[in-house]
């Protein structure tokens, strides 16, 4: 493993999308300083989401500037996101936006970087440089379940509806949500709730470890700025470290977490006092 020293390179703002490719793709950005807020902005879709939704959020994690430290997801209008915009199916709306039809497996190869281009979207959330809040209300279905689930903090309002639809349609959930949703719950939960299409409330999704505050929908800006303002309490160095440790933690055996902390606890004592010596 890499020395703790070592830090990844930051993406270039410069190659970010502008205002009207968010536009187009039903995305808001807003950083303020440490803070970006990624807003889900199609209010009369429910924010139901197309490929160039994904793509924009795959854009949006290739260009955030360097000092942001937390990102904040959330829905515009009445909910979070309904899923994914079933005009695509059809080639109705956001099937052009996507630059084109659904793939249709044929070439394999071809399928497999489609979908991979639109995880693209998600897998950055998990980076160790920032922490990923979703503020969740009403509906988060599909694809919308799983942007909560790729975030690192769950903070959903109590009338948050979250339901794993995509098996109903004939697809399987392929935006990077069954791995953070099976070792959430469990296999036969998420067997349960991936197989039956059910809508879990957001009392259930407490119970089940799938938020890690349920707030009234009143106080769900207040609770979610209050949760940043302590992270960004909190050493930043210290921060990465310690997230990159509980990343690693559920696939090392004991010795090897024992040594990752040696590992990260080093680079941190070097940075807090100065000293360079290997």
């Amino acid at each position: 493993m890499s020395d703790a020293r070592v830090k990844e390179p930051r993406p270039d703002p410069a190659t970010g999308p502008n205002e009207a490719e968010l536009a187009e793709a039903g995305l808001r950005l807003d950083v303020d300083g440490a803070i970006a807020t990624i807003t889900l902005n199609r209010p009369e879709r429910r924010n139901a989401m197309t490929f160039a939704t994904w793509r924009g959020l795959a854009k949006i994690g290739e260009s955030l500037p360097g000092g942001v430290r937390v990102v904040v997801l959330r829905g515009a209008g009445p909910a979070f996101s309904a899923g994914i915009d079933l005009g695509m199916f059809s080639g109705g709306a956001g099937a052009e936006d996507a630059g084109g039809a659904f793939p249709d497996g044929a070439d394999e190869a071809a399928s497999d970087r489609f979908i991979a281009d639109l995880q693209a979207g998600y897998t950055w959330l998990r980076r160790p440089e920032i922490v990923s809040i979703a503020a969740v209300h009403g509906h988060a279905i599909g694809g919308g379940f799983q942007l909560a689930l790729a975030c690192d903090i769950r903070v959903i309002a109590d009338d948050t509806k979250f339901c794993m639809k995509e098996p109903a349609l004939g697809l399987v959930p392929d935006l990077t949500g069954t791995k953070p949703l099976v070792e959430i719950v469990g296999v036969n939960r998420a067997l349960e709730l991936c197989l039956t299409a059910r809508t879990v409330l957001a009392d259930e999704a407490a119970r089940l470890g799938l938020a890690e505050h349920v707030v009234p929908r009143d106080a769900l800006d207040k609770t979610v700025g209050e949760i940043v303002t302590a992270l960004l309490a909190v050493n930043p160095g210290a921060a990465v470290a310690t997230k990159r440790l509980l990343l690693e933690a559920p696939h090392n055996t004991l010795d090897e977490q024992c040594a990752a902390e040696r590992r990260e606890q080093i680079g941190r004592l070097r940075e807090l006092f100065g000293s360079q010596s290997a």
